[in-house]
């Protein structure tokens, strides 16, 4: 699937709910479907700063694809971070850059969100960009040798 049909995937998802509680029995639910990061890799090095909870993540690079993993110790952000990766995840780093997550808002995400989540969402969402942009500098550079 292209990242755009995952998104509006997910938008047809949230859309059976009415309310956001639903919604957000939803998150905590997709948390579940998480590619969980290993326990040697819950460390500070893949801590996300700017997220109110503790978020790791992890990217592994294979095939020319970003490989992320990732947990958290609330399960709503959990579930946040399960939508990325869902979105983002097995993808080539150009993909993930040129990217617009248009689903957030779509899903009403962004507007419903405390304003720490919302800014621990923005930076989940800078940290697999930043990913991305050291992956495909690293191609670049290894594709000029």
């Amino acid at each position: 699937m292209t990242i755009q049909e995952t998104q509006e995937e997910i938008i047809k998802e949230f859309e059976v709910f009415d309310d956001w509680l639903d919604k957000y029995d939803y998150l905590i639910e997709l948390s579940n479907d998480l590619p969980l990061i290993k326990p040697e890799y819950k460390i500070n090095e893949y801590l996300i700063n700017g997220c109110q909870s503790k978020v790791w993540l992890r990217a592994d690079f294979e095939n020319n694809k970003i490989l992320f993993t990732a947990d958290s110790d609330a399960v709503i952000t959990k579930g946040i971070i399960a939508l990325l990766i869902r979105v983002l995840s097995n993808r080539d780093p150009k993909e993930i850059l040129e990217t617009d997550l248009y689903f957030i808002d779509r899903i009403g995400l962004r507007e419903n969100l405390s304003p720490t989540r919302s800014n621990g969402l923005v930076a989940m969402i800078k940290k697999i960009k930043l990913y991305a942009l050291a992956y495909q500098t690293k191609m670049n550079n290894d594709g000029n040798r």
